[in-house]
């Protein structure tokens, strides 16, 4: 998403925007953690709109003080909650590589959409994806902590199967990535149809049959005149 990451994500709701936060070493680690959990609870359970700081400070057992004397939002608290939970150690060992481009982006695409499925997942993405649509300084920590690792991933798979020469070294790789990853982004934040094994295999399918390198006079090289014949010109 990534994401995309798709292993790629999505503050306040109209409060102050989003500086940097205070220097976390200084937190009690089991305030932090209660903190989190309480946030990501209570999105789940209220949505973004009715998610309070205060309520966030009764769920969690401490002063709503203690949460403003940490984090400036109720955004920058579920943001950084999230990024904790989703954070994988082995996230910068990087994308698998089996050898076959086609199996190994639909593998890592259909664990997202398991991922963007699962409700304690997809309430408080959802949550700071919208959020960060009004909020530029939110949107800019959440590409940049979120979605723009998950982007690098697929990018660096990309990258290997276009020096393999796999890939058409014209083929600019962010274009190439954000082919599979928008359309499932789109159709997750709009809700505008399922997310499902079938559709992002869809999306490997056409994205790959753009950018694969092919042999000269191959069915749709793009230096193939028989690829800009019109319907009616079958016979031609």
């Amino acid at each position: 998403m990534g994401t995309t990451s798709p292993h790629a994500t999505p503050r306040a709701t109209r409060g102050p925007s989003t500086p940097k936060s205070p220097d976390p070493a200084r937190r009690n680690p089991r305030s932090q953690q209660a903190i989190f959990e309480a946030s990501l609870d209570l999105v789940g359970k209220v949505g973004y709109e009715k998610l309070t700081i205060e309520a966030i400070a009764a769920r969690a057992g401490v002063g709503k003080q203690t949460i403003y004397r940490w984090w400036p939002s109720k955004a920058a608290v579920l943001l950084d909650a999230f990024t904790a939970t989703v954070e994988d150690p082995d996230y910068d060992a990087g994308f698998p590589d089996t050898g076959d481009l086609a199996a190994d982006l639909k593998g890592v695409l259909r664990a997202t959409v398991d991922e963007f499925n699962d409700p304690a997942f997809e309430a408080p993405y959802r949550a700071l994806a919208i959020a960060s649509a009004g909020d530029p300084e939110l949107a800019h920590s959440f590409v940049t902590r979120l979605s723009e690792r998950g982007v690098q991933v697929y990018m660096d798979r990309l990258r290997t199967a276009q020096e393999a020469g796999e890939i058409d070294p014209r083929t600019d790789l962010r274009i190439a990535t954000e082919l599979m990853l928008s359309p499932f982004a789109q159709r997750w934040l709009t809700r505008s149809g399922p997310l499902t094994y079938a559709f992002t295999d869809a999306l490997v399918d056409h994205a790959l049959r753009g950018i694969l390198t092919r042999d000269p006079g191959d069915p749709g090289d793009p230096g193939d005149p028989g690829d800009h014949r019109g319907p009616g010109d079958a016979g031609a």
